[in-house]
């Protein structure tokens, strides 16, 4: 069983990428190892499957379609190989905001894809774009086979319930924790349905840009929200992914 859980952080973006796969194995850290175009995807789960915690998945990053949407097709022949799929989703942001057509044709796709072959864990991105996601999800994806995990969930309470009630986890940061948002979009969000990330290397961790490791600073705001100890918290956690995991049979 692990001891720690980061459902989303770019392993592949560290300097020390295969060595920071080891270090997640060796402190039993289940790790989701995000890719952002499907090239990346072989690479990270050839070192994943030598492990017992960490695990590759599959992505498409909406910030990357405008220049990657060809890669849809490399996407969908890699998904029979791949139980996990991250990152995707949709962007509005000021930046992204013109692609914003192609990334919704792109990620219908993945939807449908993942459809249709099922037991898939998908890690989505939502910026400014919650309740367009769970439309789409709700017309494009066999939610009774596959499961969502909104990364660093930025939509509001209402869509946070939501995306609940359609039998989505969420996957928090400490960063996440210091807007001044948290309060209430924490009170919409079962705690059952919580993990834990770093979403490392984008945020900061103790010492540098977040590692796995890093997700401990996460479960003990977390303890202290919820007036529980950390080891609780902790156990909690991996509790919740284990429960996801065993939904989706992975």
């Amino acid at each position: 069983m692990a001891k720690l859980v980061d459902f989303h952080c770019h392993l592949d973006l560290y300097p020390d990428f295969e060595a920071l796969v080891r270090e997640c194995e060796s402190k039993e850290i289940y790790t989701l190892a995000v890719t952002t175009t499907p090239r990346a995807w072989s690479r990270n789960h050839e070192l994943a499957s030598k492990t017992k915690h960490v695990r590759a998945a599959l992505g498409l990053h909406p910030q990357l379609v405008q220049s990657h949407a060809a890669d849809i097709a490399m996407w969908e022949r890699l998904l029979p190989q791949s139980s996990y799929v991250g990152e995707v989703g949709l962007d509005a942001g000021p930046q992204y905001y013109r692609s914003l057509p192609e990334q919704t044709r792109v990620f219908e796709r993945i939807l449908k894809a993942c459809s249709k072959q099922g037991g898939k864990v998908l890690s989505i991105h939502s910026i400014r774009t919650a309740s367009t996601v769970l439309d789409m999800a709700e017309e494009h994806l066999d939610l009774r086979n596959n499961t969502m995990v909104m990364h660093w969930f930025t939509g509001t309470p209402a869509e946070a319930r939501r995306a609940a009630e359609m039998g989505c986890y969420f996957s928090i940061n400490a960063r996440m924790l210091r807007s001044s948002k948290a309060s209430a979009l924490l009170k919409a969000i079962p705690v059952e349905r919580m993990l834990t990330e770093t979403d490392g290397p984008f945020t900061e961790g103790r010492v540098g840009p977040a590692r796995p490791g890093d997700a401990m600073v996460c479960v003990e705001v977390l303890a202290g929200t919820y007036d529980i100890t950390v080891a609780d918290m902790q156990k909690r956690i991996v509790g919740n992914l284990l429960a996801m995991l065993k939904k989706t049979s992975h």
